[in-house]
């Protein structure tokens, strides 16, 4: 038996999805990415790089790297094979970001990142499927428009500073801006106004025929306690569950407020998570 490590390119997609879809709850996010960018970047979009190990000729993990180590997410199918790849890409790549299963990112930043986590987030990812759902509507939850951007982004940027402790808009403005635009145009952003305010949001961060993750769920903080995450919730999962097998929301194990509002919903806990930011 041999064992090796190779980027992959198109004569490895079908390998890439059949080895994603082994496991598709918890490997959404690279389904996603697939899915709707493919295996290698086309003109025109942001760098990055799939590589894999493989057994012989069978392709058994994968590594998503975007750009030279923005953001990594090792495939969930098996750890120990995920973190081989990282060895040999010592010195490749300078990871900036991680995402996943915890012990394997755990493994990966001590190989890549070139510096001290600034954040690191110990995480659930919850998954939901139709049968799951409990009675929580709210159909005046709605798309985001471009005409909401003036409430929207710091709204979008409040969620952020909650959540990892640092202002998008005071780092990159100009760039945090297009990336919200970006959503909205994609139809990725939904929001909830009441009387001209916008008071919730969430976006859809990878969507395939495999299902979508949620993420970037905010309230504002005077807004809360009100049922607004709970029935917003329930209404976007209803929308997309018609036409999808199942959603996932990852969730910050400090967070319990929200892991309440998840579970209310319906969505159910599966493997511990990890998210790790690392000083650039």
């Amino acid at each position: 038996m041999s064992l090796s490590v190779a980027e992959l390119g198109p004569s490895h997609l079908d390998a890439l999805k059949a080895l994603l879809t082994r496991d598709a709850p918890h490997n959404l996010y690279l389904l996603g990415i697939v899915e709707e960018f493919g295996i290698v970047p086309g003109p025109g979009r942001r760098p990055f790089t799939f590589y894999g190990r493989f057994r012989d000729d069978t392709l058994c993990a994968a590594l998503f790297v975007g750009g030279d180590g923005g953001l990594v997410i090792p495939s969930a199918n098996d750890g120990q094979e995920a973190i081989a790849i990282a060895e040999t890409l010592v010195g490749k790549v300078s990871l900036r970001a991680a995402m996943g299963e915890a012990s394997t990112v755990d493994g990966i930043v001590r190989l890549l990142a070139p510096g001290k986590a600034r954040t690191t987030l110990g995480q659930r990812l919850f998954k939901v499927s139709a049968d799951d759902l409990g009675p929580f509507t709210n159909p005046t939850l709605r798309l985001a428009v471009e005409n909401d951007l003036p409430q929207l982004i710091p709204l979008a940027a409040a969620c952020v500073k909650e959540t990892l402790g640092r202002d998008p808009l005071a780092e990159d403005p100009e760039g945090y801006t297009a990336r919200v635009l970006q959503r909205v145009r994609g139809r990725r952003t939904y929001v909830l106004e009441l009387d001209g305010r916008l008071v919730f949001k969430i976006d859809v961060g990878s969507r395939s025929q495999y299902g979508a993750e949620l993420e970037a769920l905010y309230t504002l903080p005077a807004e809360r306690r009100r049922g607004h995450a709970t029935l917003s919730l329930g209404q976007i999962c209803r929308h997309l569950l018609s036409s999808l097998p199942r959603l996932t929301l990852r969730v910050d194990e400090s967070n319990e407020s929200l892991a309440r509002v998840v579970r209310k919903v319906g969505f159910m806990a599966g493997r511990p998570q990890r998210l790790v930011v690392v000083d650039g």
